[in-house]
């Protein structure tokens, strides 16, 4: 509290390619007093206008009107925020968002997704290295609590290797090539042809090209569980996607015993690529620390002295 009996309050935001998650809490403290979510908040690839619109709506639950005056410090990390990226379109949409919210804050830091998810390590980790594969994928050396060297997070046209994006259209590959007979038959074709609405090579190459992209992701659940049913080619794309993510990681120049925070759908707590990922960086000497997401960190730094 101030010398007025008002309890402080810092702001942190998770704006990731799925969805956007805000949660306030005690300066003091970092006890949690409110959290909220919105859509996807992906500097590079989303709107301003509808970016705006899901940052508000993240604020709406997590800032009450009530407490949007004591509101001091604010933190968000932004999924295509980082530097050279979109983050002056991150800096207008959330200025615009806390100003809907009637939050005037001292301190406003935009940064990328990778500096939050590795803030979100045990302890706040300062140096190390950050893994995220989730609807992308993308890793970073952080240093002082900033990613200085990125490696893929190139989005679903260029790279995002071993993502869940990557793993839907490896899935969809998958089952065109079984269909035509270039490849061997695969549990996938079932799941695939109800998502597609029907099996053929036409459902398809129509539904991998009947949206955007990056909805492929919503299929790579289907490539886990067709794995657990003893599929062998799902067992070899969830191989492939652990062997992409533990590359991107072995590009950083790792040192044994380093911090690794992995964070995202996919190598998170309880992620279906996490085993994996453990099994090949433990070859590096390394051990991932699995987090949820990045809201944690982005608190974790909004409470740190500038």
């Amino acid at each position: 509290m101030n010398e007025s009996g008002i309890q402080m309050c810092v702001l942190g935001i998770d704006a990731g390619g799925t969805r956007s998650r805000a949660r306030l809490a005690d300066a003091a403290t970092g006890a949690v007093l409110a959290e909220g979510t919105g859509g996807p908040g992906n500097a590079l690839s989303v709107p301003h206008a509808d970016l705006v619109r899901n940052l508000t709506g993240a604020l709406r639950g997590a800032v009450p009107r009530d407490r949007a005056g004591a509101l001091v410090s604010v933190v968000a990390g932004f999924a295509g925020g980082g530097p050279g990226g979109g983050v002056e379109k991150a800096r207008s949409a959330l200025a615009a968002a806390l100003a809907e919210a009637g939050a005037s804050p001292a301190r406003v830091e935009v940064m990328g997704d990778a500096d939050i998810a590795f803030a979100s390590g045990p302890g706040t980790p300062a140096d190390g290295l950050v893994l995220i594969a989730g609807t992308g994928a993308a890793g970073a050396r952080v240093e002082r609590r900033r990613a200085v060297r990125a490696v893929d997070g190139d989005g679903w046209l260029l790279g995002d290797a071993g993502s869940g994006f990557w793993l839907g259209r490896e899935a969809l590959r998958a089952v065109l090539r079984s269909l035509d007979g270039r490849g061997p038959a695969t549990a996938l074709a079932g799941p695939v042809g109800e998502v597609c609405g029907g099996l053929t090579k036409e459902r398809v190459v129509g539904y991998g090209f009947g949206g955007h992209p990056v909805r492929l992701a919503a299929l790579s659940p289907l490539v886990v569980d067709a794995e657990r049913a003893g599929d062998e080619v799902a067992r070899s794309l969830l191989d492939r996607a652990a062997d992409e993510l533990a590359a991107t990681v072995g590009a950083l120049t790792p040192r044994p015993g380093e911090p690794l925070v992995s964070t995202g759908g996919l190598i998170g707590p309880g992620g279906p690529l996490l085993p994996r990922l453990a099994e090949r960086v433990g070859a590096l000497g390394l051990v991932p620390s699995p987090v949820p997401d990045g809201v944690a960190g982005a608190v974790a730094l909004a409470r740190l002295p500038r």
